[in-house]
């Protein structure tokens, strides 16, 4: 195929592999030790990955002042669909690494379980934490992502850190932002309407 002519088959191979793990994880991040190769092959091999994958229907996304590398399908298809607490979790995610940005100017951007429960609570969006298990998959699957790393195995507990990685700014983007808050504005009107419903209902009729 000429679009690989002159390429060494070593790198043909390893050409496939990082193909094989941008379409599963769609990003791959400078700052990530597993994925830090991939990246700089992807920089190195760049007008050769846009092409191929445009033939496929993505847009190959590069975003060097953070390093990172995002796979975009044109077509909107292959896409994750998250549930909503794991949207909601994404979300303070990103607002938690904006405010140690902006506060600390940290290269590595470190938060804790009991961080993201504590902004889950300021949202109010329910009286009680997120619960441990829908947490722990949540923080998992986004790690498949390349969006954070666990530097703890047990995620049940509050003091279990994550680094959120420079991808979630590509991620979850500012209209993205602008969309789930007003998700959640709807979600804390239509709770609200219910338990006032529920505090007007007569009582019921008795025997």
């Amino acid at each position: 195929m000429e679009l690989f002519e002159g390429m060494l088959q070593k790198d043909k191979d390893e050409f496939r592999r990082v193909c094989g793990r941008l379409m599963s994880s769609c990003f791959l991040v400078k700052k990530n030790e597993q994925t830090k190769g991939d990246y700089y092959f992807v920089l190195r091999h760049r007008e050769v990955f846009e092409r191929y994958l445009g033939i496929l229907g993505y847009t190959l996304e590069i975003n060097e002042q953070p390093g990172v590398v995002q796979l975009v399908n044109r077509e909107n298809t292959n896409h994750v669909h998250l549930k909503l607490n794991e949207s909601i979790i994404l979300l303070i995610l990103r607002i938690l690494y904006d405010e140690k940005k902006r506060e600390l100017s940290l290269s590595d951007v470190v938060v804790n379980v009991g961080e993201i429960q504590e902004k889950y609570l300021s949202l109010k969006i329910r009286e009680k934490q997120i619960d441990r298990t829908v947490m722990n998959n949540a923080l998992r699957l986004f790690k498949r992502f390349n969006l954070v790393e666990t530097l703890d195995r047990d995620l049940t507990q509050e003091d279990a850190r994550i680094v959120i990685y420079d991808s979630i700014i590509m991620a979850v983007r500012a209209d993205d932002i602008r969309k789930v808050s007003e998700l959640l504005a709807r979600y804390r009107r239509e709770r609200d309407e219910e338990a006032q419903d529920s505090e007007e209902a007569p009582p019921p009729l008795g025997g």
